[in-house]
């Protein structure tokens, strides 16, 4: 499983260089966590990202630029209609508000997301209730998913915008009425089945590719985590740097410094992925099938650095970074209630900034070593590569990097 989530990520960035090769230009976006019946109604346009070697308001940009640009397939082929409407139908309301309406699954939640004036929200929730709960499911479609499908039990309703909380309340009362009663949660699903992180690799060899790509990861921490925002601050002072946008050899990151010194990478980027009850953390780079041997030593030694050598400074700089970048892109409705729905669904109450903030400062340089210990010294490591490879390092190599001998 966690071998087919990075390449997932390696695959959609090969589908994205092909289009562009085309000349046929695709947006990318990362679905993230948020919740079902989610409404939005004023229209603030999104800033292009501020800080382009911030992962995090990139990911974030790139969900807003998805939710702003609906698919118009979405109600023709992912929605067959209700009850009470065709698919026909829901395509000319929505169309007749001015207004949006999407949906989206990620790894662990489903969207549906709408988009309206301020006068038309009642009308909005009564789509997104009607679509909910009196979808004209097919029968043989169910059974042929029920076996590769998590139903999610959790659900909450957000909005952002002009509204009034106690408005969205009413009418969620009144409209969402048949939701499932199941008191079986997903957290009660997650404890039944934790998920297990094991130490692997998987390599596709494509000499056709021009450039080759890859990805380190380490078992990284769950939402409720308490080390989770420190890995956060790790995930900023790893950087991330793509060489169109140039400045890499000025940055902070040690790590980015040496891929735009010695010209050994098309791309870095450090994440840091949260789920219910796990995490991946680790560094996805992109470079020259020449390079490969010279960045991935430059990668594992600046992460296995960590646990060894890190300044006030650079924890300093990089809780500055992620608190800017948390803030530039709660810039509008459509990440307000994504970030909403998400925190209602990992953490049952939405935190507010300053916690969140205080938590974040913190992190000092002995919390990133101790933390950097517990999830990087001597683990074991996952890794995905595709494209012309041969000089990639073996799997015991990257496992034996792990760590320093130090006397």
């Amino acid at each position: 499983m966690v071998l087919r989530r990075i390449l997932s990520a390696a695959v959609r960035r090969r589908s994205a260089v092909a289009a562009t090769a085309a000349g046929n230009a695709r947006e990318a976006s990362t679905a993230v966590a948020s919740a079902p019946g989610v409404i939005a109604p004023d229209a603030t346009p999104v800033r292009a990202p501020v800080m382009p070697y911030d992962r995090i308001a990139e990911a974030m940009n790139a969900r807003i630029r998805r939710l702003e640009h609906p698919d118009p397939r979405f109600l023709r082929y992912a929605n067959p209609g209700t009850s009470k409407r065709s698919a026909a139908q829901l395509e000319v309301e929505i169309e007749n508000m001015g207004g949006h309406l999407n949906a989206y699954t990620s790894r662990e939640q489903t969207t549906y997301y709408a988009k309206v004036l301020d006068k038309d929200v009642p009308r909005a929730m009564e789509v997104l209730a009607d679509i909910l709960q009196n979808s004209n499911l097919d029968e043989a479609r169910i059974e042929r998913e029920r076996d590769v499908i998590l139903r999610e039990m959790e659900e909450v309703i957000t909005a952002s915008g002009n509204v009034k909380h106690e408005d969205i309340v009413e009418q969620a009362k009144k409209l969402f009425d048949k939701l499932s009663t199941d008191p079986t949660t997903t957290s009660m699903l997650v404890a039944k089945e934790p998920a297990s992180f094991t130490g692997s690799e998987v390599r596709i060899i494509d000499d056709d590719m021009p450039l080759a790509q890859f990805a380190v990861a380490f078992n990284g921490a769950s939402w409720v985590d308490p080390d989770s925002v420190a890995l956060m601050v790790m995930q900023s002072m790893l950087g991330s740097w793509n060489k169109n946008a140039g400045g890499g050899k000025h940055m902070g990151s040690e790590l980015i410094q040496r891929a735009a010194i010695n010209g050994i990478a098309e791309s870095v980027m450090a994440f840091n992925t949260n789920y219910k009850d796990t995490g991946l953390f680790g560094v996805y780079a992109v470079a020259k099938a020449d390079c490969l041997d010279d960045l991935a030593f430059a990668i594992m030694q600046e992460m296995s650095k960590l646990s060894y050598r890190v300044t006030e400074e650079d924890v300093i700089r990089a809780r500055n970074q992620l608190k800017s970048s948390l803030q530039l892109h709660l810039d509008g409705s459509t990440a307000v209630v994504e970030d909403i729905g998400r925190q209602l669904l990992v953490y049952g109450r939405r935190i507010p900034i300053p916690e969140l903030f205080a938590r974040i400062d913190a992190v000092d340089a002995s919390t990133v070593r101790r933390v950097a210990n517990r999830f990087i010294f001597d683990q074991d490591v996952a890794i995905a590569a595709m494209g012309p490879i041969q000089g990639l390092p073996d799997y015991n190599w990257f496992r034996r990097r792990t760590y320093m001998l130090r006397y």
